[in-house]
């Protein structure tokens, strides 16, 4: 690889990291608005479902950016995204908490009630989705690149959705439980949150394969990579 191939390899993989670490933090900030996310109302076991929060739309970008980053970079600058995006959720935690503590102005256009009211769950969702987050993605990482070895670089949609899939139910199964438990939602809509947020994430996984192919096809044509073959940053930083 040229220097100018180094470079841009590097400036790729920042703001892919960018993009996943947006992706998250946003994500755990907007989970409290829901909506239907089917044309009508579907009941299995008398739980309705299709009902997700609005956290789950960037949430399913993360996944997609550490299986990219899985098959370009490899699987040390996957789990180093993963831990810069935990780093930066907690540190957006820190400044919602400060926000919270500083007192509104009467003529404030929001009010500390309503700074409260939609931000005052943060600190315990971040938390829960965290810890599930972190589980998860370590999962998605191994999956990925057990199957990455096992196919020898090839059927590169298998190792995308078998690995998601099960990353996802962990992922959709925890953070749930820990809501519930912690009280920030009620245990009556929690099957129903379970089976809509995993059938989501697997549909999302399905439609996200092809753009995975689209990225790694281009970086395989730009950089002039073996299939199989990753790009180590660590030779051209050190």
């Amino acid at each position: 690889m040229t220097v100018a191939d180094k470079k841009l390899a590097a400036k790729i993989y920042l703001y892919l990291a960018a993009l996943f670490i947006t992706s998250l933090v946003v994500s755990n900030l907007i989970f409290q608005k829901f909506f239907y996310w089917y044309p009508f109302e579907m009941e299995v076991f008398g739980e309705k479902l299709f009902k997700i929060s609005v956290g789950l739309l960037p949430y399913p970008i993360t996944f997609l950016i550490t299986d990219a980053i899985s098959e370009i970079y490899g699987k040390k600058k996957a789990n180093q995204v993963v831990i810069a995006g935990i780093f930066a959720s907690f540190f957006s935690l820190g400044i919602i908490y400060i926000s919270k503590s500083v007192p509104a102005l009467p003529n404030s256009p929001v009010n500390d009630e309503t700074f409260t009211k939609v931000f005052g769950n943060a600190p315990l969702a971040v938390f829960a989705s965290m810890i599930s987050y972190l589980f998860a993605q370590f999962v998605d990482i191994q999956l990925y690149h057990f199957w990455k070895k096992l196919t020898k670089g090839k059927h590169l949609w298998l190792r995308n959705n078998f690995s998601t899939f099960a990353s996802q139910f962990v992922d959709t199964f925890s953070v749930i439980t820990l809501l519930c438990s912690f009280g920030i939602l009620p245990w009556d809509i929690y099957l129903g949150l379970l089976i809509s947020g995993f059938i989501f994430k697997v549909l999302v996984a399905f439609v996200d394969t092809p753009f995975l192919y689209l990225i790694v096809y281009f970086f395989r044509r730009r950089f002039g990579l073996e299939i199989g073959e990753e790009i180590d940053l660590d030779v051209y930083t050190n």
